[in-house]
């Protein structure tokens, strides 16, 4: 574990890694995303997928910039963020933990998701001059296949 400037899926570009436990951040400086953006989302992630647990630590904010080789500011805006959102309680001198009781939250942040992913898919068959009902029959097969 710890982190790495490039690893072998990104050779080539410029590239952060930080794996502890469950967690894996991966930042990218090419990027157009802010960087706490990057670690925000992340971690977001693997809260809502259960890759990451109510009530387990996450890595410390010096921790995580020291294996990404970032400053603490940008980890510590990240995890403010999280915090705001609901998604991880921080207990001054113990540490920032993945927040519990927010199955709900976590839900809402999911159908949100969802729903901007299909006004993106309802825009493009407008823009393709696809009618209603051949969109939901898509939408139906691909239900259907999963």
């Amino acid at each position: 574990m710890g982190a790495r400037r490039e690893d072998d899926r990104c050779r080539g570009s410029r590239y952060a890694v930080c794996e502890r436990g469950t967690l894996d951040i991966i930042i990218s400086n090419g990027s157009s995303e802010p960087i706490y953006e990057q670690i925000t989302r992340q971690i977001k992630a693997a809260i809502m997928a259960g890759d990451v647990n109510e009530g387990d630590s996450l890595p410390s904010i010096r921790a995580l910039a020291n294996d990404l080789r970032i400053s603490v500011i940008t980890t510590k805006r990240a995890y403010a963020e999280l915090e705001e959102a609901g998604f991880i309680d921080t207990v001054q001198g113990k540490g920032s933990f993945v927040a519990g009781g927010n199955l709900e939250l976590l839900r809402e942040e999911r159908l949100r998701q969802v729903e901007g992913h299909l006004a993106r898919a309802v825009a493009e068959a407008e823009n393709a001059g696809i009618e209603a009902a051949d969109l939901h029959a898509m939408l139906d097969v691909l239900l259907e296949e999963n």
